[in-house]
């Protein structure tokens, strides 16, 4: 019983974690909202450099407080500490809440756990749906304040099967 109790508790730990990186990701599209690129950053001499992905470079040499626009996926990123978090969990994890949000309904379970193939498929997904013509940044936040209730609603859901059981 106390080892499914600990499980529960870090679940609903990951979701606040979760929660906050989509807050902080907003207040990154909000500083400035980007497409055809995951974000600009100013560079040591003050260039601006656009980057389409996260690789192994980036990761020394970008600071998120040397990121001035970015798109959700990058906004994601970059509120998690940069690219060198790409691949956390963490990401992983607030990737997966903005793909559910922007691709599923608020009453099916969300899918923690999906094939790395199929999670790769969930970052293009909400990549094309950042660069779609028609966005705005106000949609971007709106579509991250969504994952941020949703998250909510998760731990809730939890904490309701917590008393229930």
């Amino acid at each position: 019983m106390l080892r499914d109790q600990d499980r529960l508790n870090a679940k609903l730990a990951e979701l606040y974690r979760v929660e906050a990186l989509l807050a902080e990701a907003s207040r990154f599209v909000e500083q400035g909202w980007m497409q055809h690129g995951w974000f600009t950053y100013v560079d040591p001499s003050g260039v601006h450099r656009t980057v389409a992905g996260c690789t192994p470079r980036m990761s020394r040499t970008v600071a998120p407080d040397q990121v001035v626009a970015t798109c959700l996926v990058g906004g994601i990123v970059n509120a998690a500490g940069g690219p060198q978090e790409a691949r956390s969990p963490l990401v992983q994890r607030a990737t997966q809440m903005a793909w559910h949000t922007l691709f599923r309904g608020v009453s099916e379970p969300v899918r923690w756990c999906p094939s790395p193939a199929e999670r790769a498929g969930h970052v293009m997904d909400v990549v094309r749906w950042n660069d779609s013509p028609e966005r705005t940044a106000t949609q971007v936040t709106a579509a991250l304040g969504r994952a941020r209730a949703l998250a909510r609603a998760e731990a809730e859901r939890l904490r309701c099967r917590q008393y229930a059981g």
